[in-house]
């Protein structure tokens, strides 16, 4: 549907060698985006996505090893646009690593100052300036913040994703409409 370019953040090295290691060794190459939700974000990584039928339920594919989790919060937090690893539940996976292969683009959604005021009396946390400010003007997936690696963002193609988080999905978030990563390539 277009071309992505996102920049990795040094970070989070361990996301950002891995995600370069599979880069270079074309493990993204035909893989799908597998889960695609409106307002929240588009994800991709499944190996298993390559050859996928079209009934096939997706999203537990990887390689069998996990990256530790790398939280630079709140430096990084799940704005609009921020490219984020992928993970297990916290009561199957209480690290809260990050698959080896599976990442996700946020998406999200705009929020009020109302709505961030109940969502740090809720959570007990406090939002930067900076913080509320991208929620209200760029939108976000907040209740992420500081429980999923944020390890990059998108720097051009965000129409893009846009579109592919517009296509129409199966009960099971799966694009009707197969949208795959033709390649990916890495440029300084």
């Amino acid at each position: 549907m277009g071309k992505i370019t996102v920049k990795l953040y040094n970070e989070t090295p361990q996301h950002r060698d891995n995600f370069i290691k599979l880069v270079q060794e074309n493990k993204y190459d035909s893989l799908l985006f597998h889960r695609v939700i409106k307002q929240f974000m588009i994800q991709a990584g499944d190996i298993n996505s390559k050859n996928a039928t079209a009934e096939q339920k997706l999203g537990s594919g990887d390689l069998g090893y996990k990256i530790p989790a790398e939280f630079v919060f709140p430096q990084y937090f799940h704005k609009r646009g921020q490219l984020c690893a992928a993970r297990e539940e916290d009561d199957s996976n209480p690290e809260r690593a990050s698959s080896a292969t599976q990442f996700y683009i946020v998406t999200g959604k705009h929020y009020t100052e109302h709505e961030l005021d109940k969502m740090e009396k809720e959570k007990g946390i406090k939002l930067t300036p900076e913080q509320r400010e991208a929620y209200k003007t760029e939108g976000g997936t907040p209740n992420l913040d500081g429980t999923y690696t944020v390890f990059g963002e998108v720097v051009k193609g965000m129409k893009v994703v846009h579109k592919i988080e517009l296509l129409g999905t199966d009960s099971n978030d799966r694009p009707l409409k197969d949208v795959r990563i033709k390649t990916m390539k890495i440029v300084k």
